[in-house]
């Protein structure tokens, strides 16, 4: 068997995956690509072009112990308040000042 080199990994929210998953000819997917794209298609909802923007306006925040995965989760999750934020970011043991939490609250909203 062939091995695999990884050249660059990027988080991606589910919209994301589900645009690049699209775009293969269904015919060349797998079947666990196959169910996948059906799973994205259910709850990958979010434009691109909204998440992109999100993404951005997260990143201008400044908020130096947010890593590109925990964005990711965020933007998918789509917390409408802090403690629903919070919890996503105990998965990571990210803690994160009061007024940073409301920060994220209002670009995610």
């Amino acid at each position: 068997m062939q091995e695999i080199e990884i050249i660059d990994e990027q988080p991606l929210t589910l919209s994301e995956m589900k645009e690049k998953l699209g775009k293969i000819n269904k015919e060349d997917l797998s079947f666990r690509a196959t169910k996948s794209l059906e799973y994205l298609k259910s709850f990958g909802k979010t434009k691109p072009e909204k998440i992109s923007e999100k993404k951005k306006k997260i990143d201008e925040l400044n908020i130096q112990r947010l890593k590109q995965t925990t964005i990711s989760k965020i933007i998918d999750l789509n917390p409408t308040d802090e403690d629903s934020l919070k919890t996503i970011l105990s998965v990571d043991h990210i803690t994160l000042k009061q007024e940073d939490l409301k920060r994220i609250i209002e670009v995610i909203k």
